[in-house]
This record gives C-alpha cells, sequence and structure tokens, in this order.
C-alpha cells in the first residue's frame, strides 16, 4: 500500500505553494553534491534552521533500493476478491473494532470536527500498517532525496523532502526517526511529508505531531485529511447491493453516476432484499467481477477512497472494509465467472489496442481503461456489458 497516492499528492502539490521554482540549482539530476547544496539552500530560504539541516545532511544520500522499487511498481494484479479476502481477515477486524471502542471518544471528537466516522479512518489505519505495527524502515530523508535528484517525478518529491525538513524543524520527528515507506510515507497512515505538514494535529496537546507513535495525533491528522479530500458528512461510502438478472449491465460503471432512486426502480435492493432508499444521491454500480460476483452502490464518499489509492481493486477494499467495521455482515461473492490470467489479460489487451481502444500500457491489469473497452466489446458482440473479462469474450476477439 506504500506510494499509494502519488498521482494526487502531484496534483494537490502543484496547486500549493513551493520555492523550489526559485532556486538556480537543476530541478533533478545532474552532480549529486551540487543538487544537495541546492536543497540545503532551498531549505534556508524557506526559514528552515541551520540545526535542522545539519541533522538532515547525512541523511541526504542515495538508496538504490528506492530506485529499484519506484521502477518495479506494480497495480494489483490479483481480483478483488482474492485481494479482500486476505485483506479484510479476521484479525484485521476483531483488532479494527476493538480500535474504535478504546477510541471511541478521539474518533467522536475527530468525527464531529471533520464529518469523517471511525470506521472510514480505521480502516485505512490497519490496511497501510496494521494499526501502527509495519510503519516501514526506509530512511525518509533518504528517499525522497534519491526521488527528488532522479528525473522521473522531480516535481513531486522535492518540495516533500523540504517538507520533511520542516517537519524536523518543527521537532515532530528527529531525521533519525523518520522511517517510513520507500516513497516518503510517514506514520501509521501513511501520509507525505507535505501532508504531515499540513493536516498533521497534536491532538493530546503534549506539543508535538507524532504520526509514528501518538494514536490520538494519527487519527485526528487522517481524519482531517480526508476531509480535505471531499468528504461529506453524514452520508454513506459504500453499500453492498442485490442486482437481478435482467439489469441494463451497460450501466455498472464507476463513470456512470445515477440518482439512487434510479437503480432502485431498476430493481436494485439492498444484499438483505429490503428496498434501497429512494432519493438523489449520486450513486454508481461496481461490479468489481463482473455480473456473477460482489455488487456495490458507490455514493460520493467513496471518491476519497479513490483518491487516497487510484486502484479499484484497494480502494473497493478499504471501503468495503469500512463498511465491516462499521457493523455490515460480510459481502456474498456471488459465483463470478472465471477471470483471466495475467498473460492472457495481456493478450486482451493487445487485441483491444488492435481494436482501436485506449487501453494505456498492456501490462496485465484490469484498470479502467481495460474494463470500458471490455465493456464496448461486449455490447458489439452482444454479450451482458459488465465490463468482466473472461476465456470466452478473449476466445471471441
Amino acid at each position: 500500500m506504500h506510494a499509494r497516492r502519488l498521482a494526487a499528492a502531484l496534483a494537490l502539490l502543484l496547486a500549493g505553494t513551493s520555492l523550489a521554482s526559485a532556486q538556480s540549482a537543476p530541478a533533478c539530476g545532474g552532480d549529486f553534491g551540487a543538487f544537495v547544496e541546492g536543497v540545503k539552500a532551498e531549505a534556508r530560504a524557506a526559514g528552515i534552521s541551520e540545526g535542522a539541516i545539519e541533522a538532515a545532511a547525512p541523511h541526504m544520500v542515495q538508496n538504490p533500493k528506492v530506485l529499484a522499487r519506484d521502477r518495479a511498481q506494480g497495480v494489483f494484479s490479483q481480483t478483488w476478491g482474492e485481494f479482500s479476502a486476505r485483506m479484510v481477515n479476521g484479525s484485521r477486524l476483531k483488532q479494527g473494532k476493538a480500535n474504535l471502542q478504546k477510541y471511541a471518544s478521539t474518533f467522536q471528537k475527530v468525527e464531529a470536527e471533520t464529518g469523517v466516522p471511525g470506521p472510514a479512518i480505521a480502516a485505512f489505519w490497519g490496511l497501510e500498517t496494521d494499526y501502527g505495527a509495519v510503519l516501514g524502515d526506509f530512511d525518509t530523508i533518504s528517499a525522497l532525496t534519491t526521488l527528488a535528484h532522479d528525473c522521473r517525478r522531480p516535481e513531486l518529491f522535492r518540495p516533500h523532502l523540504i517538507g520533511a525538513l520542516q517537519v524536523a524543524d518543527r521537532g515532530y520527528l528527529t531525521p533519525d526517526e523518520m522511517k517510513g515507506a520507500w516513497a516518503g510515507e510517514l506514520g501509521q497512515t501513511q501520509i507525505l511529508p507535505e501532508e504531515y505538514l499540513k493536516f498533521g494535529t497534536d491532538e493530546d496537546g503534549n506539543g508535538r505531531v507524532d504520526l509514528l507513535k501518538d494514536d490520538a495525533d494519527v487519527l485526528a491528522t487522517t481524519g482531517k485529511f480526508m476531509q480535505s479530500l471531499g468528504w461529506r458528512a453524514g452520508e454513506p461510502w459504500l453499500e453492498a447491493v442485490r442486482v437481478p438478472d435482467d439489469f441494463p449491465w451497460d450501466r455498472a460503471a464507476l463513470a456512470n453516476k445515477e440518482p439512487r432512486s434510479e437503480f432502485a426502480g431498476l430493481g436494485i435492493t439492498k444484499a438483505d432484499g429490503s428496498a434501497l432508499e429512494s432519493d438523489a444521491l449520486p450513486a454508481s454500480l461496481i461490479l468489481p467481477m463482473g455480473r456473477g460476483g460482489p455488487a456495490f452502490l458507490a455514493f460520493p464518499n467513496f471518491d476519497v477512497y479513490l483518491e487516497w489509492n487510484k486502484s479499484l481493486v484497494y480502494s473497493l477494499t478499504a471501503g468495503y472494509f469500512s463498511t465491516r467495521l462499521a457493523g455490515a455482515p460480510p459481502v456474498d461473492m456471488g459465483s463470478p465467472q472465471p477471470g483471466l490470467s495475467v498473460e492472457e489479460m495481456k493478450a486482451l489487451q493487445t487485441k483491444l489496442g488492435q481494436r482501436g481502444h485506449d487501453v494505456g500500457k498492456v501490462d496485465g491489469i484490469l484498470g479502467g481503461g481495460t474494463r470500458e473497452a471490455v465493456r464496448q466489446e461486449q455490447q458489439r458482440l452482444g454479450l451482458p456489458a459488465d465490463g468482466w473479462p473472461t476465456p470466452d469474450l478473449l476466445a471471441a476477439l
């Protein structure tokens, strides 16, 4: 789950303020020593103390393991059923519910201030670090120095490198304490340094925002961050539903947002068969494994999960985990048709590309572009357009 929100973070950073453009040092690449001196000059211009800069200096070294991780990034190749079963397990559910009780007053305060309910925060807490048990062991400043010097995404990582120095300068964490994910994320819910600075909250009033060890600070900070991503107080985010066999499957797409009343009118009910609310709340029908598998209605708050992680497999798992922590029963996994192996998916993507569909990189991953292309081909072939690729579809192409 590390390095999960880089695209969203990049948009945030480009919209924010940064002193990087004001510096004459190269934005990336070139002599590493000159690059480091440029970073130090930028830090001084940002008002960071000489003491903090010097404390961080020994950490401003390159780590080839970070670049290896960056180059080897993969998206989720497991089906949603496989991934969610592994991640939303009994132990994680039990611990999550125990934490919701243990920190009930903190969760209530955070929800009152941000609108974000405890189960939504606790799900990310559990998925990202197992509630603080697995924080990562990469040296944060070294990781960010490596990625800021590298020319693939310096515009993202250089501001976070300066942010990490500011975290140290404010006395939140020392450079030695900054250990986390390979892409510079820190803390029990894995946020990047500029997010640490912007949303970091000293919830227990001890004068320090410690997202590594201070649970109250973690929960308050995560709530504020999720609020910033657009959380709408008092509204649902995801609900398991039952879909009739005669549903017009081409309307089952994340991009297709309709009033919940429209889906109710098409025969969709709650998972237990009771009537769906018939109101104007926008919703999308998600069939992660096709019409034979589980089905969910996703509401505007689900967009926050997608901002946290663009992968539908991860974001849907996080949203589902949140519903389970809120008391929902396990979803009915149904009887989905067999999917494709990674190699079969690559073959499918190649065929779809040859037919003029934009599926992006041929990587064997069922992403949004591939799902939409599958849906269009299913419609062309007169098949139920649920966006789930099967061996039969591959053969038909």
